[in-house]
């Protein structure tokens, strides 16, 4: 890893059909922070990770950093019946960023999941926690300074979500900088670094405990579903 892979967005703005879905949005990603970014559905999340990623292009505001952005795509976004084994797969992530020198090895990386008995299997025979892992690894291939994983932890078991948030925490210890998609606030105010809110536009963001803090402000603007 480099030891700068700061990421920021200033003013970031994004129109689709007609209305507004990023509405001057700005963030700091400091290199070795685990980042959540909750907020209920239609709330622009996918969104604003495709465009740090630069997958979208603003409609205005403007994203810097000086290193390669991979980003980890909902389970829901793959064709799980394509024909191809785990291993396949998760070199797949050769090709998804510039490629470091002495980055990890697919068995590597499976093994760090729990997954390495599984490399041969068909992407068909995977349960979606199995599923979860797969591409959490085939992110991690990329060997990227900034990390965005689009809801990593949706629709699985305690014991597998607890898994992914430890190897999601090594990567920040080792100096990659994560940011987090998730519906589960429980989670991302016990473990995560800090938590950035957003509805459109970020409505509170900061530790878990100014976030706390501020749950029911937030509650009265957003409606009860914000907490869910």
């Amino acid at each position: 890893m480099t030891t700068d892979n700061r990421l920021q967005a200033s003013d970031i703005c994004f129109s689709y059909g007609g209305r507004q879905v990023i509405n001057h949005v700005d963030l700091d990603l400091c290199p070795g922070t685990l980042t959540a970014l909750v907020g209920p559905n239609g709330a622009g999340k996918s969104t604003l990770l495709h465009l740090l990623q630069g997958r979208l292009v603003a409609s205005g505001g403007h994203v810097v950093c000086g290193c390669s952005v991979a980003l980890m795509p909902q389970r829901a976004a793959i064709d799980w019946t394509f024909p191809i084994t785990v291993s396949d797969m998760v070199n797949l992530g050769r090709n998804g960023a510039r490629r470091r020198t002495g980055g990890p090895s697919c068995h590597d990386l499976l093994e760090r999941v729990g997954m390495a008995e599984m490399a041969s299997r068909r992407l068909s025979q995977l349960s979606g926690g199995q599923q979860q892992r797969v591409l959490l690894a085939r992110a991690l291939m990329q060997n990227s300074g900034v990390l965005l994983l689009d809801e990593p932890c949706s629709a699985i078991d305690p014991p597998t979500r607890e898994h992914l948030l430890g190897v999601m925490r090594q990567q920040a210890e080792s100096g990659q900088t994560l940011l987090v998609s998730s519906h589960d606030w429980g989670s991302a105010l016990d473990s995560y670094d800090r938590v950035v809110v957003l509805d459109g536009s970020v409505l509170a963001s900061g530790s878990p405990a100014d976030v706390r803090a501020k749950l029911s402000d937030l509650t009265c603007m957003m409606g009860s579903h914000c907490c869910e």
